[in-house]
């Protein structure tokens, strides 16, 4: 007999089906066991009854939480007084004819219920016991859902999706790179992508003129409750538009996801504040517009724009970027950049999203003039030999035809957590890692053979732990 989805027996009354699922609970009253069985769709109550089969009921009695079982029978309509308002099937329960014990499941390390409670470490040693609970499935669903909406979206709105590279090139995003070494280059590292940031401007010269991705990034960082060592970010460029522009894109793309999940909007259009008024009225450039009433269904965004384009490194005694080097400066402060006047009061095009108290997203209007983006680079102390090594792929690329273009990165994993509700990132992402570093599961990091570092030319010199 084919399997039936659990949520698929209210259409099966009176006939005989099989579920295949987990044991969630198991009740014994006697001459009667019930059980709840769980699959991908939902639960059913299955009554298992000596009299209607003796082999069922002898099964039965060996069951525990979390045994995968095949169960066959016959959907019954529940009397009146049983029903159960709570479950999505109870209407109907399952009697079972026949039951199989597919696979067996050892004793738990934590009940399988409200895992919030349970420790991170061993939650996440266990990752795929804590997905079975019904909240984190229940995440897990949401950012699939959601993320399906964006890609909706960007779609309808003519994107085009692009993979851009994993191995790449290192490149100053305001974090420490992960380095991978080349077997083949000896003493040579590839690095992992803190953004897909330049390949996204050369897909603009490339003539592309509208690009997203569901892009993974990676920065070497201090980890808290809304930042990993691995994100998600929704990644998107344009050519030919202003600021507005990206910033009506991308509210649009807010509102549609949101409110295809159940959130309520707090303020459409979204209050823009620039970063001298966020921060004199709020002290922080993010903050919640919801006030006292903190109604977790409901999303307060604003905008926030005109960002320093500059600010200074009191340890470096120079200016660096205030959010990235490709930020185009206002248009009415180029003059002075280029004569480098006043450049701790210059503004750039750069804005941000933020939600319920979060940066969500980051963005800005990109240099595209070869000649305003060597000026950035020199004020920030990188010689013309430096520049030509890190950037001159870029530059070069600005001297064939370069649309001026702007884009944005809305944090997937953060935009998924303020669905959720949850308080952390780690609860919407199904392999995290741990507030130490740690991966989910898989113990890493991990010391690596010492024959594969002697093939990468590697000596590994671990620092002597502090007395």
């Amino acid at each position: 007999m084919a399997r039936t989805h659990i949520i698929d027996s209210l259409q099966q009354i009176d006939q005989e089906i099989k579920v295949n699922g987990w044991v969630d609970v198991r009740r014994d009253h006697g001459k009667l066991i019930f059980l709840d069985i769980r699959d991908a769709t939902g639960k059913i109550q299955v009554v298992v009854n000596p009299k209607v089969s003796e082999d069922a009921h002898k099964a039965a009695e060996n069951l525990r939480s979390e045994f995968v079982v095949a169960v066959t029978g016959k959907v019954n309509k529940r009397p009146e007084k049983l029903i159960n308002p709570n479950l999505p099937t109870g209407t109907v329960e399952l009697e079972a004819t026949r039951l199989e014990i597919i696979s067996e499941a050892a004793q738990l390390p934590f009940e399988i219920t409200d895992t919030k409670k349970v420790n991170e470490e061993l939650r996440l040693e266990y990752r795929y016991l804590d997905l079975r609970s019904e909240r984190m499935a229940k995440n897990i669903r949401l950012r699939a859902k959601a993320t399906a909406l964006v890609r909706e979206y960007m779609n309808k709105n003519g994107f085009i999706e692009i993979e851009t590279p994993t191995l790449t090139k290192t490149s100053p995003e305001g974090a420490r790179d992960f380095l991978v070494p080349s077997r083949m280059q000896p003493g040579k590292f590839y690095a992992l992508p803190q953004a897909p940031q330049q390949y996204k401007q050369l897909l603009m010269i490339a003539g592309f003129e509208r690009y997203f991705q569901i892009a993974h990034a990676m920065r070497d960082e201090d980890l808290r409750g809304d930042r990993q060592l691995e994100h998600t970010q929704i990644d998107l460029e344009m050519s030919f538009v202003t600021q507005d522009d990206v910033l009506n894109m991308v509210e649009g793309l807010m509102i549609f996801v949101a409110e295809a999940c159940g959130k309520k909007i707090w303020k459409k259009p979204f209050p823009r504040y620039t970063h001298e008024q966020a921060t004199k009225e709020f002290g922080a450039d993010k903050f919640d517009l919801r006030g006292e009433n903190k109604d977790p269904d409901t999303l307060a965004f604003a905008w926030v724009t005109d960002f320093p384009l500059f600010e200074w490194d009191e340890n470096e005694k120079k200016f660096t970027f205030a959010h990235n080097p490709f930020s185009a400066p206002h248009p009415d402060h180029v003059e002075k950049l280029m004569k480098e006047e006043d450049l701790g009061a210059l503004r750039a095009q750069q804005y941000d999203l933020v939600c319920n108290g979060f940066e969500l997203a980051s963005g800005g209007v990109r240099i595209s003039d070869p000649k305003v983006q060597r000026k950035v680079f020199q004020i920030m102390g990188l010689s013309e030999k430096e520049t030509e090594s890190r950037f001159g792929h870029l530059i070069r690329a600005y001297e064939y035809g370069a649309p001026p273009h702007a884009g944005m990165a809305p944090g997937l994993d953060r935009l998924i957590m303020i669905l959720a509700g949850e308080e952390n990132i780690r609860e919407v992402i199904a392999f995290p890692v741990t507030s130490t570093g740690h991966t989910a599961v898989m113990d890493a990091p991990s010391e690596a053979d010492p024959k594969l570092l002697k093939e990468l030319h590697i000596k590994v010199e671990v620092p002597k732990s502090k007395k």
